[in-house]
């Protein structure tokens, strides 16, 4: 199943940067190669997508930026443009994330200016606490490497299982030393994770998916993540060697600026946190 779900994941994103990169064309002078043009930047809707046009419509224009954001529902294209110069920078993702994104594809996208963390959350149609789930009960996870370990960390977190000693971020289920109630665990791709709630009992969520789906996750999740020393923050990341673009170097001035944080306090609610 996780290898059938990175197929379709594949041919899904390589569909993606044909249509959602028509805009483009062939000529990049519009994004990574030309720094005197626009910075088009590669972004899930939400937050991110939202942050960012927060951003163009209030901020860029007196900080003399010219951008453009593109939106991606997928967590492969944003890094396979970014890599090919389509687009020139992107914002989605985390550490561990691109660390694992990096070394299984052979790309070179860095970080630039960590901005917000989305905390991940169990969420249920079916139950209101955790105590409630019975034995045997199905949880749905993530299957991308890093997000699935990140699932499992926070069940452990919370007790519902126990880890393997030296468990890190490319757990899977088969790192699960100690499962009291005998949960069963529906391996699906993130995206399609708050679509399965009516189907299993809870589902772990990712936050920015959460939102999307019109959760709001410091009101309705059952739980989330600790937001103290968590290392998937999100971040502005290029390909290496664009880290001094003036124009990225502009917008990561700007993410983090108080007005940033404020639209971000203010608009999410605890939903997103600002990590500066």
């Amino acid at each position: 199943m996780r290898n059938a779900a990175k197929i379709t994941t594949a041919v899904l994103a390589a569909g993606a940067l044909t249509l959602g990169l028509s805009a483009c064309g062939s000529d990049k002078s519009n994004s990574a190669s030309d720094t005197s043009g626009p910075l088009v930047v590669a972004a899930s809707p939400t937050p991110h997508a939202e942050i960012l046009d927060y951003i163009k419509d209030n901020l860029a224009k007196k900080a003399g930026l010219d951008l453009q954001v593109k939106e991606f529902t997928d967590y492969v294209t944003p890094n396979t443009a970014t890599e090919d110069g389509s687009v020139g920078a992107n914002y989605f993702q985390n550490q561990p994330y691109l660390d694992d994104f990096n070394k299984k594809n052979g790309t070179h996208i860095v970080p630039v200016v960590t901005v917000h963390l989305e905390p991940l959350g169990l969420y249920s149609h079916k139950i209101k606490k955790t105590d409630e789930l019975k034995s045997g009960a199905t949880v749905a996870v993530p299957n991308d490497t890093v997000n699935e370990a990140r699932a499992l960390k926070l069940l452990a977190s919370k007790g519902l299982i126990t880890l393997k000693d030296g468990a890190g971020n490319s757990a899977t289920t088969q790192d699960i030393a100690k499962n009291p109630k005998n949960l069963k665990f529906k391996e699906l791709e993130a995206a399609q994770t708050p679509r399965s709630l009516d189907d299993v009992d809870a589902a772990v969520i990712n936050g920015n998916y959460a939102i999307s789906s019109g959760l709001k996750p410091a009101k309705d999740a059952l739980f989330l993540e600790s937001a103290t020393n968590n290392p998937y923050g999100n971040f502005l990341a290029v390909k290496k060697g664009n880290e001094n673009d003036p124009r990225v170097k502009k917008l990561a001035k700007l993410l983090t600026s108080p007005e940033a944080k404020k639209f971000i306090e203010d608009k999410y609610a605890g939903s997103v946190i600002p990590s500066f």
